[in-house]
């Protein structure tokens, strides 16, 4: 399943992201921003399971989540701009790294890290701000796979239709959730309009 995250709020900050005249400090600052708002979408269909708690004046019953708080998952290195963010909202979840590196030629994903806390029944929150062609997610979520979580969604900033395609056909069970979809791919594989490379953004390099 794939979901767009209507929010003005979440539109405006995703468009200053796209902007030439945002400097590192506010990309970065954004980027995080944007990591908490999206939290709450990419984790509304969470299982939660009744419990006792007592207020300061009686018992009564509450929730918690079924399970406890989703692993998050940084697909490096961009994901770091909304882990930061996401570990605001979910300060006591586990966190793992995949390191990706693209082949500007043939588009494929390369691993060079990988650092993953326990996964097996457990929901997992996979982060990566673009979704491009999808091969950096699907290997990413290839991964994650092999560990056998008992749910796992994608949660990325820019989307195009390619790489929404491209998941939900290698991993129909994974839900997508991002603050927008745009028009496609250009012939180098880039989102377009895009916001440019969210690393080299991120972290001031090119």
């Amino acid at each position: 399943m794939f979901t767009v995250v209507d929010h003005p709020v979440l539109t405006v900050w995703t468009d200053r992201l796209r902007s030439t005249g945002t400097g590192t400090e506010e990309f970065r600052r954004l980027l995080g921003q944007i990591g908490q708002l999206l939290v709450g979408p990419a984790t509304s269909e969470l299982p939660t399971t009744l419990a006792t708690i007592e207020t300061p004046l009686a018992k009564t019953t509450g929730r918690q989540l079924q399970g406890g708080t989703p692993v998050v998952v940084s697909v490096l290195r961009a994901g770091n701009g909304l882990l930061d963010g996401v570990l605001q909202v979910l300060s006591d979840a586990d966190v793992g790294f995949i390191g990706l590196v693209r082949d500007h030629e043939t588009f494929e994903a390369g691993e060079y890290l990988l650092q993953l806390p326990t996964l097996a029944g457990r929901h997992v929150l996979v982060v990566d701000p673009m979704l491009a062609t999808g091969n950096s997610a699907v290997a990413a979520l290839g991964r994650v796979a092999t560990e056998h979580p008992a749910s796992v969604t994608l949660m990325c900033v820019v989307a195009a239709p390619e790489g929404v395609e491209h998941v939900a056909t290698q991993h129909p069970e994974v839900r997508i959730v991002a603050a927008a979809l745009d028009e496609g791919l250009n012939e180098l594989g880039y989102i377009m309009p895009g916001l440019g490379d969210a690393g080299d953004r991120l972290y001031g390099t090119s």
